[in-house]
């Protein structure tokens, strides 16, 4: 048997028994069900209900991962850069503090200009969020010569490692550190050049010793970085400048620093740390300072100049001979004025919040704007002032939310007159009233107590504050006073007026009561006739059938029915029934709040009145009374249909439904008529009518039907203000005045009135 005959027998015998192992595949299984034991339905079960795991913040905004430094000797200078590789792990822009100690020519992040903010002697520079960043400064230390030895020191960067390379004149220069260790060092090019890993976070202090003795080193060129951030405060009289100036020396030593004064200003204060004397010689301030002293020194220096005029120009103070100026200028302004700056040549605005804190520390007056600057070889920064001085306003001690004043007129021309303010007092002890010529003042009280009235030289003072007395809000005051007047003839014309008051006051309703045997018209002055207002304007619009038309001259007298104030009443199934305007001028309300307004007749509000709210489902009952305004408010009140009654002595009660919702409250008012307390009167409003008993109602004979009809009370002065003030004639007052009984009430409205006189004219014809 030859030899390939051979190989391919093995062959096949070789493979036959793989060839046995490969078996056909058989059929995939169908679609069908899965049975699993219980331990392992509940292990899925628990595996797709995990939570997954909420993303966790960083432990740190940033990683500075590590710092290269490299620097070289040259004669007198330590100079070179500092390379910083890190990451910012916040999504928002992240400050990163990167050295301190040191000074920076320039920085840069990646191949772009990098600013940097200096935080408590710390260059820090604001990087992008979630990035990597390659920030490198180039910058310079200062080199300490003695004899026989070199050495500077150097703060160490927080980082992750830190590396140092240094190159010193002299070959195998004995470098020595401390807080680090020196990797490797090399003789090169005449130069020793060492590498070394530093401690983070400590400072380094790198040494040598020089072979021979130092010879004592010329002087060099003092060069120094300076930034001055200015407050321009324009005052009424002056303009003023607080500097606070940091210098910088670079190189050299300096023993004085030179600062021109700009023209017409005079230096006020020098201070600083560092500083020995000051003194200004030909128009040039000098600072002089330590000849061994630090390299960077700060002072705050003060100038000012008079100003006559509404415009000028802020100076920017420059030093002689530094290398690099920047700064930041503030500018406020005393009192009230309108102020516009307007910069060039180099003045970049900036907002008011960017300025620097402790600059910002340094302003008293309202802040107007505020400009940065870097000053360029060809640029010179200027800034214009101009502003519009306004008076300044006194601050209100007192104010009078409402005056009502009611004046009972004699048939022989005399007036009583009662004033009733809501005051709103800070600090004003007396009220000063400058009345008419022949009008004297009779009594006055601060909220509901008598206090003594005094009169002086330039008018009387009424007392808005009594012993013991300490408002927490509005109060009412309130002073009578009578006026000798003229005799009435039996026709012609008639003045008169109310006093000036010293305090403003934000309405005033004045009701003035005529004699009935007079017949009175063409009324003018300075208030106006509430006739001539329409009803959404009149603060109390809201009148009953029976009360009078104020204003429009009609006498007292009830009606049966007609329009009055805007109103409709009709006599209705033996009752008297008014449709009722709910919502109340003035009363804001909240949601869940319920609430309005008690007046009388005529539209006075009645202090005192007791308010019952009744849920006609339930039954719950809710009291309140009224303030002083004739207010009344609840609390907590939910939706629903209510019944609300409103009596006060020497009046008829009120009674009145309504659909109250909580979420949307309306303020309602209550008028009550004057009358016996058994004397009742059914109000109908949008939610329907509550029914009074008929036998309450007096009854006429009426001529041309049978049987009996209702008719109104009689009817009652023309307001509860006329009334109160005919029933204190009667023993309080310590005068007797003959006022009249009946008559003809008008009523006038003057809004704002600050210490002015308030005139009415009017003709008369006796009936």
């Amino acid at each position: 048997m030859n030899r390939p005959l051979l190989s391919l027998a093995v062959t096949l015998t070789l493979a036959l028994p793989a060839f046995a192992q490969l078996k056909p595949e058989g059929p995939q299984p169908g679609p069908g069900n899965v049975t699993l034991s219980l331990d392992e339905y509940n292990r899925l079960l628990a595996l797709a209900n995990r939570v997954p795991k909420k993303s966790e913040a960083p432990p740190a905004p940033y990683i500075v991962k590590q710092a290269s430094l490299k620097f070289r000797v040259s004669n007198d200078d330590v100079l070179g850069s500092i390379q910083f590789e890190g990451e910012t792990l916040g999504t928002n822009a992240t400050k990163v503090p990167l050295a301190s100690g040191v000074t920076v020519f320039d920085a840069r992040h990646g191949a772009k200009p990098l600013p940097l903010l200096l935080e408590n002697g710390t260059h820090t520079a604001i990087l992008p969020g979630e990035s990597e960043f390659n920030v490198s400064l180039d910058a310079g230390l200062a080199l300490a010569i003695d004899a026989g030895r070199a050495g500077f020191s150097v703060p160490v960067p927080l980082a992750g490692s830190v590396r140092l390379s240094l190159s010193v004149p002299g070959e195998r220069t004995n470098v020595q550190l401390n807080h680090g260790i020196i990797t490797h060092r090399a003789s090169v090019g005449g130069n020793t050049e060492i590498e070394a890993t530093l401690v983070p976070g400590q400072i380094a202090n790198v040494w040598w010793n020089t072979r021979e003795v130092v010879a004592p080193v010329a002087p060099r060129e003092v060069r120094y970085l300076s930034d001055v951030k200015s407050l321009v405060s324009v005052t009424e009289s002056d303009l003023q400048i607080a500097a606070l100036v940091d210098l910088n020396v670079v190189q050299g030593e300096s023993e004085q620093f030179s600062l021109a004064v700009p023209e017409g200003f005079e230096v006020t204060a020098v201070n600083g740390a560092s500083l020995e004397s000051s003194e200004v010689q030909n128009g040039v301030l000098i600072l002089r300072i330590p000849r061994q002293g630090p390299a960077a020194h700060q002072f705050l220096i003060s100038l000012e100049r008079p100003i006559n005029d509404a415009k000028t120009s802020a100076p920017i103070l420059t030093f002689k001979d530094a290398q690099r100026e920047t700064g930041e200028i503030l500018v406020e302004g005393q009192g009230t004025l309108e102020l516009t700056a307007k910069e060039s040549g180099g003045l970049k605005r900036l907002d008011i919040k960017e300025v620097n804190p402790y600059l910002r520390a340094l302003s008293r007056y309202s802040l107007q704007a505020a400009f940065r600057y870097h000053r360029q070889p060809k640029e010179s920064p200027t800034l214009a002032l101009e502003w519009t001085r306004f008076p300044d306003s006194s601050v209100l001690a007192a104010i009078a939310e409402r005056a009502t004043v009611t004046t009972l007129v004699t048939s022989e021309g005399k007036s009583l007159t009662e004033v009733k303010l809501i005051v709103k007092n800070q600090a004003q002890p007396f009220l000063k009233v400058e009345l008419p010529k022949g009008a004297t003042i009779l009594t006055a009280e601060v909220s509901g107590e008598k206090v003594k009235p005094v009169q002086g030289g330039d008018g009387d003072r009424v007392p808005l504050l009594r012993a013991g007395f300490r408002p927490a809000g509005a109060y009412t005051v309130s002073f009578v006073f009578l006026h000798a007047g003229a005799p009435f003839a039996k026709k012609g014309d008639s003045n008169i007026s109310l006093p000036k008051m010293d305090v403003p006051i934000g309405i005033l309703e004045w009701e003035l009561f005529l004699p009935e045997q007079f017949k009175v018209k063409d009324f003018s002055g300075d208030a106006i006739s509430a006739s001539l207002l329409p009803p959404q304007y009149v603060f109390y619009g809201l009148r009953p059938s029976n009360s009078i038309g104020v204003g429009e001259g009609s006498g007292v007298g009830g009606m049966a029915g007609g329009a009055i104030g805007g109103l409709t009443t009709l006599p209705m199934n033996g009752r008297n029934v008014m449709s009722f305007a709910e919502i109340t001028p003035g009363v804001a309300l909240s949601p869940g709040q319920l609430g309005g307004m008690v007046i009388d007749a005529s539209g006075a509000v009645i202090p005192g009145a007791q308010v019952e709210v009744q849920n006609t489902a339930t039954r719950a009952t809710w009291n309140a009374s009224t303030t002083a305004d004739g207010r009344w408010f609840l609390l907590g009140i939910p939706s629903g249909v209510y019944q609300i009654s409103a009596s006060a002595p020497g009046f008829q009660t009120t009674r009145q439904a309504v659909s109250y919702n909580a979420a949307n409250p309306a303020a309602y008012r209550l008028a009550l008529n004057v009358g016996s307390v058994s004397e009742q009167i059914v109000v109908e409003s949008t939610a329907g009518r509550i029914d009074t008993d008929a036998s309450a109602v007096p009854l006429l004979k009426d001529k041309k039907h049978k049987g009996a009809q209702p008719t109104a009370p009689p009817a009652p002065p023309a307001s509860a203000n006329v009334f109160n003030l005919q029933q204190r004639v009667a023993g309080v007052l310590p005068v007797a005045v003959d006022v009249p009984r009946t008559g003809t009430s008008y009523r006038f409205f003057r809004p704002l009135i600050v210490n002015e006189e308030t005139r009415l004219s009017f003709t008369y014809k006796s009936k």
